[in-house]
């Protein structure tokens, strides 16, 4: 019955109807088909969700850097995946969109991997075609997916965790930099309440200084969004926390500097590497 139930949900949250081509919605079919070969032959659904994330990020170490992979047209809008390149966010996407997809289906296929991807990138879980229906902001991202259940803030928790606000202009200030937003001004305004929004509510983030106190408290698969010293907005970066077999917790993302996604350093040691890193803010997924 619960999965009569959940099919019947994602019928209704299924992606928009294709406008594009499905090479273009979903490129590197076969790399992903060998990523869920691998997950059920090593039975990875039975593991806990953070784990089950971690697992899947780890499998896809070494995959290419690259940006601008969801601006695939200028007015449509449309859930999406590449397995051949990924940017910091969406390698974390794709990580746990496997690692569900894994849980809800004996065999996912690419529409079970896209419903995923549906839920978690856009508001309330459902893209309308429109490029503001999608979340552009990980505290706004971190906020609707909490809101759904899909994971949990577990910042306020921490220890020296801090409450910041910031008066954000990201998108609006710079609207002419995105080329749906120059094919689209009308929707500039929906941007700048969103951030009117978010600059209201604020965030819960630990600073550098305590990072390394609080590294004990996360698991496996925990979301890591790094906060920036920008006054405009609130991240710059995510990717996932990884506990190695020495008991070191690690930084798992897909790094613009390395040019693919990679292991990197301990978290605390990461995150004070870059003078314009102020701290982190951590999502606990959730299955569905």
């Amino acid at each position: 019955m619960r999965l009569l139930i959940f099919c019947l949900f994602l019928a209704i949250v299924s992606p928009v109807p294709a406008a594009l081509p499905e090479s273009v919605v979903f490129v590197g079919q076969g790399k992903y088909q060998a990523l869920i070969n691998r997950g059920l032959a090593e039975n990875w659904r039975s593991l806990p969700i953070g784990e089950r994330t971690a697992k899947v990020g780890l499998a896809l170490r070494g995959t290419p850097y690259k940006n601008y992979t969801l601006e695939l047209d200028d007015r449509i809008e449309t859930p999406c995946v590449n397995m051949a390149g990924m940017d910091c966010w969406t390698f974390f996407e794709i990580a746990l969109g496997a690692a569900r997809a894994l849980k809800i289906s004996e065999n996912p296929t690419p529409a079970d991997m896209l419903r995923m991807i549906e839920l978690d990138r856009y508001r309330s879980g459902r893209c309308n075609g429109i490029f503001t229906s999608r979340l552009h902001y990980l505290e706004q991202w971190l906020q609707d997916n909490q809101s759904r259940g899909l994971v949990k803030d577990v910042t306020p928790s921490l220890p020296g965790a801090k409450k910041l606000y910031r008066d954000m202009k990201e998108m609006s200030a710079s609207w002419k930099s995105s080329k749906q937003l120059r094919a689209n001004p009308s929707l500039v305004p929906e941007i700048a309440r969103i951030e009117a929004q978010l600059s209201k509510r604020g965030i819960w983030y630990v600073p550098n200084s305590a990072i390394a106190d609080a590294e004990k408290y996360l698991r496996d698969g925990d979301i890591i969004s790094i906060v920036t010293t920008w006054p405009r907005g609130y991240t710059s970066h995510v990717g996932l926390a990884y506990r190695d077999e020495n008991g070191v917790l690690r930084f798992l993302h897909a790094s613009r500097n390395e040019r693919a996604v990679v292991i990197d350093s301990r978290l605390s040691t990461y995150v004070k590497r870059y003078s314009t890193n102020a701290g982190i803010m951590v999502a606990r997924p959730n299955d569905i």
